[in-house]
C-alpha cells in the first residue's frame, strides 16, 4: 500500500511542486534566482542526498513538458526581427567552435582517446537558453539587446551543435558524410525560417479567425488549447530533424506573440501558468539528475576543469564577438555568461556518447557535473555582479 501510494502520479507531482516552494524559500533566503534555488533543492532531495526523488522516466517527461511551456511563453517576448540580426550568427559561430576545440584540446591533454575528447568537444557546444530566459526575466531583461542577442544566438546555437553532433558521431565512425550534413543544416535552416515565416503569417491570423468563430465564443478556451496544439507540433518537428523541442517551442510563441483576440482567453497568460507549474519542476529534475556518490577525487578535478575550459570557452566565444559587434562591454558580459549554461543539452550528448560506449562513465559524470555547474554560476554572476542593484532598462535606455 505504501509503495504503490509513494509510486504514484499525484504522490510524484505533490512531492516534486514542493520541492519546487522549498526552492524559492531557499532561493530567497540567500537572495539568489528562483533556478538556483529549485536546483540546490533537487541535489538535496534527489539520490546525492536524501533519495527521495529519483530520475525516473516520469520525472523526465514532466520536465521535458516544463522545457517547453518556458520557451513557448519566452517566445511570446520576441518578434521576428528580433531574431534576424546578424551579429547573432557571428556570436552563435564562434560561440560553437572555440568550445568544440577547446572541449577537445583539454581532454586531448588530460590523456583522453581521440573519441571521448571529441564527445565532450560536442558536449560543450550547445547552450541551454532555458536557464538564462528564466532567470532574465526574472530579472525583468528579458527585452534588452543583450537578451534578444542570446536568445537569436542560441537559435543558431541549436543548429550548430547538432551540425558539431553530427560530425562527432561520423567522424568516430570512421565516415564523415558530407551529404547528411547538408541535409541537416539545411533541413533546420528551412524548419526556423519557414516555421518563423509560416507561423508569422499563417499562425497568428488562424487563431484569430478561431477567435471569431461560434465555437470559441461559446468555449473560450478553444484558442489557448489551439495555440498549445500548434506548440506542441512545432517541438516535434523540430525533434523529427534533430533539433531541440524547445527551439520549435520558441518559434511557436514568436508565431502566437501579435494575435488580436476578442473572445478568447489569452494564449500567452495561459502559458505562463503552465510554465510556473512545470518549469519549476524542469529546475528541479537539473538537481534531482545529479549524484554526488559518483564524484571521485579524479573526476571532481575533471569537473573542475572542465567547467572552467565550458565558461571560459562560451565567455571569450560569445563575449568577445559581441563587443567587437558593437555591444558593451557589460552587455557582452551578459551575453558571454548568458550563453554559458548547458543544462539538459550536454546531458543528452553525453548519454548518446554514454549509450555507444565511446566515452566512460567519469566523463559523462563529469559532463553532467558541468552542466550544473554552468547553469547555476550564470543566475549567480547575474544576481550578483552584472545587474547588482541596478533597475532594468527602459526603453529609452536600453545599451547595445
Amino acid at each position: 500500500m505504501v509503495d504503490e501510494i509513494l509510486s504514484s502520479i499525484e504522490f510524484q507531482v505533490s512531492l516534486l511542486l514542493f520541492v519546487a516552494l522549498a526552492g524559492y524559500l531557499v532561493a530567497s533566503r540567500i537572495n539568489q534566482s528562483a533556478v538556483v534555488g529549485e536546483i540546490l533543492v533537487g541535489i538535496v532531495v534527489g539520490p546525492s542526498i536524501l533519495g527521495l526523488i529519483t530520475y525516473t522516466d516520469f520525472v523526465a517527461s514532466i520536465a521535458h513538458l516544463g522545457a517547453v511551456f518556458l520557451l513557448f511563453t519566452i517566445g511570446f517576448e520576441f518578434c521576428l526581427s528580433d531574431l534576424t540580426d546578424p551579429r547573432y550568427l557571428g556570436i552563435a559561430t564562434v560561440g560553437v567552435i572555440l568550445p568544440w576545440i577547446g572541449g577537445y584540446l583539454t581532454m586531448d591533454f588530460l590523456g583522453y582517446s581521440g573519441a571521448s575528447a571529441l564527445f565532450m568537444g560536442a558536449a560543450l557546444t550547445a547552450t541551454s537558453i532555458a536557464i538564462t530566459a528564466n532567470v532574465l526575466r526574472e530579472l525583468g531583461r528579458l527585452d534588452t539587446p543583450a537578451a534578444k542577442a542570446i536568445v537569436g544566438a542560441a537559435v543558431i546555437d541549436d543548429v550548430l551543435a547538432l551540425l558539431v553532433l553530427g560530425v562527432t558521431t561520423d567522424t568516430i565512425k570512421g565516415a564523415v558524410s558530407i551529404s547528411d550534413l547538408g541535409t541537416s543544416l539545411v533541413s533546420a535552416v528551412l524548419f526556423i525560417g519557414l516555421g518563423l515565416m509560416v507561423g508569422v503569417k499563417m499562425i497568428a491570423p488562424l487563431l484569430a479567425w478561431l477567435d471569431s468563430r461560434s465555437v470559441a465564443q461559446q468555449y473560450p478556451e478553444f484558442v489557448f488549447i489551439s495555440a498549445l496544439a500548434i506548440a506542441f507540433l512545432y517541438s516535434l518537428l523540430a525533434e523529427l530533424i534533430g533539433l531541440s523541442a524547445i527551439v520549435g517551442a520558441f518559434i511557436a510563441g514568436v508565431s502566437c506573440r501579435d494575435v488580436s483576440l476578442c473572445h478568447s482567453k489569452d494564449p500567452r497568460e495561459g502559458a505562463e501558468y503552465l510554465q510556473v507549474i512545470f518549469g519549476a519542476i524542469f529546475f528541479v529534475s537539473l538537481g534531482v539528475i545529479v549524484d554526488l556518490h559518483e564524484l571521485t577525487a579524479s573526476v571532481a578535478v575533471l569537473v573542475l576543469i572542465v567547467s572552467i575550459v565550458a565558461m571560459l570557452t562560451k565567455l571569450i566565444g560569445c563575449g568577445l564577438p559581441a563587443r567587437l559587434f558593437g555591444f558593451s562591454w557589460h552587455n557582452s558580459a551578459v551575453i558571454g555568461f548568458g550563453m554559458a549554461p548547458r543544462g539538459e543539452v550536454a546531458m543528452i550528448v553525453a548519454l548518446i556518447g554514454l549509450n555507444a560506449g565511446v566515452i566512460g562513465q567519469d566523463i559523462f559524470i563529469a559532463v553532467i557535473m558541468m552542466s550544473l555547474v554552468t547553469t547555476v554560476i550564470t543566475p549567480i554572476v547575474y544576481q550578483n555582479w552584472l545587474f547588482r542593484a541596478s533597475k532594468p532598462p527602459g526603453p529609452d535606455t536600453a545599451e547595445s
